[in-house]
């Protein structure tokens, strides 16, 4: 199989499943506009973030990397309406992005996005007593995600459901003696979740138009 062949096979299920929505169009076209990588989830794996919320009942989600706000979108039309999102941004560009599209698709009333590195935001939620948070999404720098995983057991309950993406790295994460600080923290992650009696863990590998990685499901099972 090659990536031309997932791709195709990524458009016929969205064809299929994913109908053309205006508001998250715009998002992708302004951000592409704006110079903004393109790392965005894809619009079937938006609309499995967006199922996962919806069978978690989330009311109060947590996202700790934010880019354009693609995946802030999808997450936050599963909320209930009195239901709210953090979103976390350090790029100040990505922000002003994100803020725009967000508004465009008429969630500036369900979502607060908070610009700074996660590693200083994290705490301050903490501090104001922000959580638990019923749903944590985990798409930021990778080198980090072992701190960021503490944190959102920190902000979690018996029951939250934490997601983090890019976690196969294209098959990379096998490589023990990598030098990739993306790859090492993926593996630092991994290995958190294989150790943490909290949580019960397990990670998808995916292929599609985004190439090939995988996502990481972990249930929290004890405070």
């Amino acid at each position: 199989m090659t990536l031309e062949q997932w791709t195709t096979v990524d458009r016929y299920l969205t064809d299929m499943l994913v109908p053309t929505d205006s508001a998250l169009d715009t998002t992708l076209q302004s951000s592409a506009l704006a110079g903004l990588p393109p790392h965005n989830v894809s619009p079937l794996q938006g609309k499995l973030l967006l199922l996962l919320a919806q069978i978690q009942r989330a009311r109060n989600i947590l996202e700790i990397g934010t880019l354009g706000g693609y995946s802030t979108i999808w997450l936050a039309r599963a909320l209930p309406a009195d239901g709210s999102l953090i979103a976390l941004e350090a790029d100040p560009k990505h922000a002003s992005v994100a803020r725009s599209n967000i508004a465009q698709a008429g969630l500036s009333d369900v979502v607060e996005l908070r610009l700074g590195r996660a590693l200083d935001t994290l705490p301050q939620l903490a501090a104001e007593g922000r959580g638990p948070f019923d749903l944590i999404f985990i798409d930021a720098d990778k080198s980090n995600n072992p701190d960021y995983f503490v944190w959102a057991l920190k902000l979690s309950r018996r029951g939250s459901l934490i997601i983090a993406d890019n976690v196969v790295r294209n098959g990379a994460v096998v490589d023990a003696a990598t030098s990739d600080k993306s790859v090492q923290g993926v593996r630092r992650f991994n290995e958190l979740l294989a150790t943490e009696s909290r949580v019960s863990a397990t990670v998808i590998q995916t292929v599609g138009s985004k190439g090939y990685d995988g996502f990481a499901l972990a249930l929290v099972t004890d405070d």
